[in-house]
């Protein structure tokens, strides 16, 4: 992708044309650079793991009134350079769905044992953990309400309903480079923008993608968030510099 910086006018807007088209003006152009350095920085303090770490990007909001539901963070956002590293997916499935779903790389839950898991508390704590998503065929979407919900609910992790003429691969296609940015009352959450192994300008885009939608949601923008920072999944937190 190519950078054009071009002046439009007199006042403090600098519009520049980044990575797919978006515009951001020159207080977001220096965001993009403070969240890069933060990066940069997380990367180089964190040392080298046996596994391939997540980088994350954590916000703590202020002046906002999350006992309001309708003042909570709830987005997915698409990353634009991918997780860089695969995801999970459970599906509760029988019969030919689960045959599409199986084909598609996609774990499959027997309905049927629904209420079994649900009695070994252990063990349905395990597979909410395990998986970055669920999914599930429409009729069972109430059972798994009903006896999974306390574990999955908390997660974040209730399923998607899958419609009978729809195949499953599509549905995890379109989550594979999905990011759930979701606050509940709380107002310090996190979500992954990539893993440690993409480069420095792929997790910079994904990072501002999830910044921007963030942001966008709140009444002030920037002036809405207390703190924000980044860290791999076992490497010290860095802490952005915002600019409101």
């Amino acid at each position: 992708a190519t950078t054009e910086s071009y002046t439009l006018s007199l006042h403090d807007a600098l519009p520049i044309c980044a990575g797919e088209g978006f515009l951001v003006d020159r207080r977001g152009g220096k965001m993009q650079e403070n969240i890069q350095t933060a990066i940069q920085q997380a990367l180089d303090d964190s040392p080298e793991r046996k596994f391939v770490e997540s980088v994350e990007i954590a916000f703590t909001l202020k002046d906002v009134d999350l006992k309001n539901p309708a003042n909570r963070i709830q987005e997915e956002v698409r990353l634009p350079s991918g997780r860089g590293k695969p995801i999970r997916i459970t599906m509760f499935a029988g019969g030919e769905m689960a045959t599409k779903a199986k084909a598609a790389g996609i774990d499959v839950i027997d309905p049927a044992t629904i209420e079994d898991i649900a009695g070994n508390r252990q063990q349905a704590r395990k597979i909410a953990n395990k998986s970055d998503f669920f999914l599930s065929e429409i009729p069972h979407m109430g059972t798994v309400g009903r006896f999974l919900g306390v574990v999955l609910g908390p997660r974040g992790k209730m399923p998607r309903p899958v419609p009978p003429n729809l195949d499953p691969g599509m549905i995890a296609a379109g989550l594979k480079d999905t990011a759930v940015v979701r606050s509940r009352d709380r107002v310090t959450f996190h979500t992954a923008v990539g893993s440690r192994e993409q480069g420095l300008d792929d997790l910079t885009t994904n990072a501002m993608a999830v910044w921007n939608r963030v942001t966008g949601k709140l009444e002030r923008g920037a002036g809405n968030i207390r703190s924000c920072y980044i860290k791999t999944s076992m490497g010290p937190s860095i802490k952005v510099d915002v600019i409101e």
